[in-house]
């Protein structure tokens, strides 16, 4: 039950962030909360001890002060700074945060390059008309970046103690 809970509360919500930033360029609020608290009332039943739990923690609040450092300097938006934290939460300490650190800069910067060719290119114009692509073709608009967090988030997941542990119990 809870590895199940785990492998679809997590997921759910990369998605449903990816997906919110695309049709509205916000990843609410509390996307951000139910991943915390997720991870505040799953991980103590699973096999972390209470310091490692802690390290998770602690590693989402380093992650939120450098992203609202990031964000006061307006090189990030709000709700990708504490989607970041809240996903690093999940990560924990180590390699299952570098790895979604590092994919989520690599996949924001190559969702980047696709949307300034999309925006200066002549599909512009029809993508700006259908509801799903209509800010992402909008060159006034920001990036979204939920998707790359969603997708870095979905491909360092695996890896993460709790996404480990949660695979090892199928």
């Amino acid at each position: 039950m809870r590895e199940a809970a785990m492998l679809t509360i997590f997921p759910s919500l990369m998605l449903i962030a990816a997906v919110s930033d695309i049709l509205t360029m916000r990843i609410r609020n509390r996307v951000s909360v139910v991943l915390v608290l997720a991870f505040a009332l799953l991980a103590p039943f699973t096999d972390m001890i209470w310091k490692d739990y802690c390290w998770h923690l602690g590693s989402a609040g380093c992650v939120l002060i450098a992203c609202f450092g990031l964000f006061a300097l307006g090189a990030m938006g709000g709700g990708d700074a504490k989607m970041l934290a809240a996903t690093a939460c999940w990560m924990g300490p180590g390699v299952a945060l570098a790895q979604y650190l590092v994919w989520s800069a690599f996949l924001g910067g190559l969702l980047t390059l696709a949307l300034l060719a999309l925006r200066y290119s002549p599909l512009a114009s029809a993508a700006s008309n259908t509801r799903l692509l209509r800010h992402v073709a909008d060159r006034k608009a920001g990036i979204p970046y939920g998707i790359a967090l969603g997708a870095a988030g979905l491909m360092a997941f695996p890896s993460s103690p709790l996404g480990a542990w949660a695979l090892a119990q199928m």
